[in-house]
């Protein structure tokens, strides 16, 4: 609940006093509820002494710096991880929230005592801590924290607390040993502040919560009061501090901004970012488009829309709050097809110079159907983004209007070149006053109108600031660009391809040697499609097939660095979306190339700096082929030279270095004499990492072309290169600004694809002679021997005691990697042991069971063949009884066709005396005068009907008498016939059960048992017989 009147006294148990946007104070009454919130987070206040050499911290320093740009946009809670750790892993409890160095050496580090200013002292105070919180003015978000930090708190420091009075004052944390100042806050930073439970443990303890870089990262610091009554009284010193810091902030930013020519206009710079969810609980911007400046979304993705406002001229307005945020695909839209999406948060940012809404979208809602579909290639869709602000000096809401371009992708889709640019507009707000006064009588305001920066000049609206402009902006700011940016062309002119194929063909011919011409056409660049081909070649491990299966072993084993390799590659190429994923391929690769190379190179082992080398080659190939060339370019081209001997040869190449500035640049060696400036001050990451840890990959990717060509010596010309065209900017620089140059705005120079090719042929153009170089080796070596020479030699001794006792570390460190693989191999032997025992116990059960079947299986054979006999026994007289039966058969058939035959032999002689008789008859009938007449009416033979009738009835019965008995014979022939066939078959089906009855008794013979039983009953006669002594 909000209480905006002034606070006469703070009082009661559990108050809590917070800074809200309107920059006063607000009580807030405790609830019960608590919001979850994590414990977890890396110490803030940490002092620690920086004493090691420049040369030891080059490498750490290029991861040191991509981690502060991670920290400063706010990315993830992982980047804060601090740069000095010792590579371990991230413990899982919170680490003490204040280290205080008490050693005599280092009682200088902490900052000197200030003088006293216009503030409250609180003593007999305990500092327990600090950690993070996502809700700054969170209740019981603050007292979870006071809970845990009470709970885990290794050891309090007693503190003395001072709370300022002014509007610009510190809170300031004071250690009441040394009286040195630990620690101080700007008053505008202090977000919120409460104290324990009445009746808790933390009754007697309170809780400041203050931004911490970013708008988004809030840090909660939690103390213990001695007198738990100055609980409230130190809480009403903060009331008093919120309440004056507001008022006076207002009139200084009052007066600190710009006015405007016309004194009723207003100028708001309005920026529109929109975040995608990673899949991890995090939201990420978008990337827009390098030419076109489109904002790139994917499909079905989780979206949030930030919209930044922030006023730049003429009196402040304050913004109350946003009461609504809209959006709707196209351009132009109608207020009535504006979409309002839920609002997450609204407030001021941290420094309070700027308003942030941040609203969720969900690209689902039908309504933003045009905004999630894929978009054709080449084309683009508008979305339209508006704000409604309540400003406190103005009558009616005011309303922001931005117009963007987008084109949506697949959700798979995978953004390889992209700009972060931001996009904004800037909008004039005329004001008049109005006639009403507000409710402290303050003049309020109507509007006049609203215009863009782009309707004023007539220009386009919602555009991208232009390319260039952005980049000279870029490169006058502080921010160093991330490693792995730049945009690398993969267009090719035809005929370079068709030289190059040329070349490729001869070489595939021989690849015993370079062809003649390869080195003019590496020069200039190899195309982006070959480096992976010609990398290979160049390096000599295109069929290294020993290598590549050493790769395979070297990631199955375990690395001591395996906790640094896991820190740096978080921080490689954080700008490149192959390696950005944490759980990614990218990363996952470039883990096992670098914990491989750890385990085969067991001398140089992994060293800060190859993570960028090994990732510049995995974008060209896979991860076997990229390993094979890491290892051609450590051992064969001499880079891992450079790590040995305490970096003896990386030294050389600085003075080689040094000597070719004095000779070709003497002005601007001149100029760094005067400043002190030394070679490994800037160059040792061009050395470490061939210059892959700062510049654009374009430039890169050219330089390791150059590198494979003509070995490790191109560093020179690059280096010449690089110092020829900053000359002038250099020469104008003091110690601080040349160091600036190196580390900033030297690599944004090159992020120009056509600036870095200039640059890499005016490389190739400069004149690096070798013998040149050996002779500034040799000059390097005499002056190193006459320097150890004319040294101490008590610095001698002791530098050779630290590097003795630095050895002898690493033994024992050995000894006891050794001991512990030792006891390791034992406790593994033993216990392979007892698993070959137990495998010989159940091998011994095993084998008596078999010897049981064994046996079981020998009486079953013997039953099979006594089956078998009496089955040969009863085939045989069935057989015997069939052959028997089928030569009856045969006789009776015999019989039958011998009957047949007699019968057809009767039958036609009784046709042929039939027919004598007839013919008698027809000539007696023919003698006869009455009957020839009779005969010759009637026809030939003409009888009386009733003589004729029964002489052909008795020649029927005749004939069917004898077909009756003539197919009573056939159809016993034929039944004896079928009996004959189905004996036949009797006789087959009995052979063929006999046959298989025989195999099964061969295949009984041949079984494993027999065989089995063969072998034992070898065995057992070719042991000796047992004599009587062991029989006893």
């Amino acid at each position: 609940m909000d209480d905006r009147s002034s606070l006469g006294k703070v009082s009661g148990s559990t108050e809590s006093v917070s800074t809200v946007t309107s920059e006063e104070f607000v009580l807030v009454q405790p609830g019960a509820e608590g919001s979850p919130s994590s414990s977890e987070g890396r110490p803030r206040l940490k002092m620690s002494w920086n004493g090691s050499e420049q040369l030891e911290r080059a490498m750490e320093e290029v991861l040191e710096d991509e981690l502060g740009r991670e920290e400063r946009r706010g990315t993830s809670e992982d980047s804060r991880e601090s740069s000095q750790d010792s590579g371990a892993p991230r413990p899982q409890k919170r680490p003490p929230s204040l280290v205080l160095n008490t050693t005599p050496s280092e009682a200088t580090v902490g900052s000197p005592v200030i003088p006293e200013e216009d503030s409250v002292q609180f003593s007999k105070l305990s500092y327990l801590g600090c950690t993070w919180v996502k809700f700054p003015r969170s209740e019981p978000e603050a007292q979870k924290a006071m809970a845990t930090l009470r709970a885990e708190s290794p050891g309090p420091i007693p503190v003395t607390l001072h709370v300022p009075n002014g509007p610009d004052g510190c809170v300031r944390i004071v250690d009441q040993a040394s009286g040195t100042e630990i620690a101080s806050f700007p008053i505008y930073k202090v977000l919120f502040c409460a104290r324990g439970k009445e009746g808790s443990l933390e009754s007697d303890c309170f809780s400041f919560t203050e931004s911490y870089r970013s708008s988004e990262d809030f840090q909660i610091h939690v103390f213990s009061c001695h007198i738990k009554e100055a609980v409230s009284r130190i809480l009403y010193s903060f009331s008093t501090a919120f309440k004056r810091s507001s008022k006076a902030a207002t009139d200084g930013r009052e007066l600190s901004l710009p006015q405007s020519p016309d004194s009723d206009v207003f100028t708001f710079t309005v920026s529109l970012e929109v975040r995608e969810d990673d899949g991890k609980g995090n939201f990420s911007p978008v990337p827009k488009d390098r030419d076109k400046y489109y904002f790139k979304l994917r499909q079905a993705v989780q979206k949030k829309v930030v919209v930044t406002v922030q006023q730049i001229s003429n009196k402040e307005l304050g913004i109350e709050r946003c009461f609504g945020m809209l959006l709707s695909p196209g351009q132009k839209v109608r207020n009535s097809d504006m979409h309002l999406l839920d609002m997450e948060s609204m407030g001021k940012s941290a420094d309070g110079k700027a308003y942030v809404i941040t609203g969720t979208w969900n690209p689902n809602t039908p309504a933003f159907q045009a905004l999630n579909e894929d978009t054709p290639k080449d084309k683009q869709v508008y979305l339209t983004v508006a704000v409604d602000l309540v400003v406190t000096e103005v009558v009616e809401p005011v309303r922001f209007l931005l117009e963007a371009l987008a084109r949506v992708y697949p959700a798979n889709e995978r953004f390889w070149y992209f700009s972060r640019k931001t996009f904004s507009e800037t909008f004039y707000l005329q004001l008049k006053q109005g006639i009403e006064k507000g409710s402290q009588g303050d003049a309020m305001f109507e509007v006049v109108s609203l215009q863009r920066h782009s309707e004023r000049v007539g220009g386009g609206r919602g555009r991208l600031q232009s390319p260039t402009e952005e980049e000279e902006q870029e490169e006058d700011s502080d921010s160093e660009i991330s490693s792995g940016t730049g945009d690398v062309s993969k267009d090719c002119p035809e005929k370079i391809l068709e030289s190059w194929g040329g070349i490729l063909n001869r070489w595939h011919g021989n690849l015993s040697a370079r062809p003649k011409g390869l080195s003019a056409l590496v020069r200039p660049g190899i195309p982006e499609a070959l480096r992976a081909e010609v990398w290979q070649l160049l390096s000599g491990c295109q069929d290294d097939q020993a290598l590549l299966e050493r790769y395979r072993i070297l990631i199955t084993k375990e690395s001591a660095q395996e906790g640094v390799i896991t820190r740096d590659i978080h921080r490689t190429f954080p700008a490149h979306d192959y390696f950005k994923d944490s759980d990614g391929d990218g990363q996952d690769s470039l883990y096992k190339i670098c914990k491989a190379y750890s385990v085969y190179d067991e001398e140089i082992g992994y060293c800060q700096g190859q993570s960028f080398l090994a990732a510049v080659l995995l974008l060209h190939m896979p991860e076997e082929q990229a390993f094979c060339v890491l290892v051609k370019i450590m051992y064969t081209y001499g880079l891992r030279d450079l790590y040995k001997n305490n970096f003896e040869d990386l030294h050389c190449k600085f003075y080689q270095l040094e000597r070719l500035i004095q000779e070709q640049l003497p002005e601007l060696w001149s100029h760094f004499q005067d400043l002190n400036l030394e070679a490994h001050m800037y160059a040792s990451q061009w050395f470490l990492t061939l210059f892959t840890a700062k510049f654009p990959l374009c430039m890169v990717f050219h330089i390791t072309d150059l590198l494979l060509s003509e070995g490790l010596n191109i560093i020179f010309n690059v280096a010449l290169a690089l110092l020829k065209t900053s000359k002038e900017d250099l020469l104008q620089a003091d110690f601080e600004g040349a160091l600036k140059f190196f580390r900033v705005q030297l690599p944004k120079r090159y992020r120009s694809a056509e600036n870095a090719r200039r640059l890499m042929e005016q490389a190739c153009n400069i004149k690096v002679p070798t013998k040149k170089l050996k002779k500034f080796e040799k000059e390097y070596h005499t002056l190193r021997e006459s320097q150890l020479q004319q040294e101490d030699p008590i610095d001698r001794y002791q530098r050779e005691n630290r590097r003795l006792q630095e050895a002898s570390m690493r033994l024992e460190q050995e000894n006891d990697d050794l001991a512990h693989e030792l006891v390791t191999s034992k406790i593994a032997l033993r216990n392979d042991l007892d698993q070959a025992e137990d495998k010989a116990d159940v091998l011994n059960k095993e084998l008596l069971n078999t010897k049981q079947r064994l046996v079981e299986t020998e009486e079953e054979k013997r039953r099979q063949e006594e089956e078998t006999a009496q089955l040969k026994e009863v085939f045989r007289r069935e057989l015997e009884k069939a052959e028997s039966e089928i030569k009856k058969t045969t006789a009776i058939i015999a019989e039958y066709k011998q009957i047949c035959s007699q019968l057809s032999t009767r039958l036609e002689k009784q046709q042929a005396s039939t027919k004598e008789e007839l013919d008698i008859v027809k000539s007696k009938v023919m003698a006869c005068e009455r009957c020839r007449e009779v005969f010759s009416k009637d026809g030939p033979l003409h009888i009386p009907a009733v003589t004729q009738d029964n002489r052909d009835s008795d020649v029927d019965e005749e004939k069917d008498s004898l077909k009756a008995q003539l197919r009573e014979l056939e159809l016993e022939l034929a039944q004896t016939k079928l009996q004959l066939v189905e004996a036949k078959c009797k006789i087959q089906e009995l052979e063929h059960q006999r046959g298989v009855l025989m195999n099964e008794v061969q295949a009984a013979k041949n079984s494993w048992f027999s065989k089995t039983l063969g072998s034992l009953k070898t065995s057992s006669s070719s042991q000796p017989p047992s004599s009587p002594k062991e029989g006893q």
